[in-house]
């Protein structure tokens, strides 16, 4: 599958602006962190892009939810390793994460809502406003943000990660496709 169809995919499954913008940031961090490895950009990129493909349909059910979107996109032929990728990036189920793809959607997936909520909280309004010590700071203030799950992103440790360093990669990515999240 290539990238346009991802997207197309997507805009047909997905009504929401913010979960569409949410899928981009984390396409677009999970390509930097491949990028940084030398792992196959597609394939890391596709696994962000598409890892919230069910959301829509399983909102009111967290049981369902990557079950069905790894279910969809091995119907869609997407490779076994994306597919497990989506699968097992909801902790709901407690599958393992084996593979470095696994471990860095997980960890990506509520960095890219800190890192909005930081951006947000700035006078600005503006990634290009944030840097990674702010953001950082952000992390540590327990009642900002709720939603974003510290656990889940410090497990960036199990990628040989220090969180600085992650939030950099993550903020850097982000900032690159700024004007595509209306930040």
């Amino acid at each position: 599958m290539t990238r346009e169809e991802a997207v197309k995919l997507v805009q047909e499954r997905v009504k929401s602006k913010n979960l569409f913008k949410h899928m981009l940031a984390t396409e677009a961090v999970m390509r930097r962190l491949a990028r940084e490895w030398g792992e196959d950009e597609e394939r890391w990129g596709l696994a962000g892009l598409l890892h919230d493909i069910d959301y829509d349909e399983t909102a009111d059910r967290p049981d369902r939810h990557s079950l069905e979107g790894a279910r969809i996109l091995a119907e869609l032929g997407l490779p076994e390793e994306v597919v497990y990728a989506v699968k097992v990036h909801n902790e709901y189920h407690g599958l393992p994460r084996v593979s470095r793809l696994d471990k860095a959607l997980h960890a990506v997936d509520p960095l890219t809502g800190l890192i909005v909520a930081a951006a947000l909280i700035h006078p600005a309004k503006r990634l290009s406003a944030i840097d990674g010590e702010f953001v950082e700071k952000r992390f540590g203030e327990r009642s900002f943000a709720r939603g974003a799950n510290r656990e889940q992103i410090a497990r960036c440790a199990e990628l040989g990660l220090s969180l600085r360093r992650f939030i950099d990669l993550g903020l850097e990515a982000m900032q690159a496709i700024a004007g595509e999240l209306g930040l």
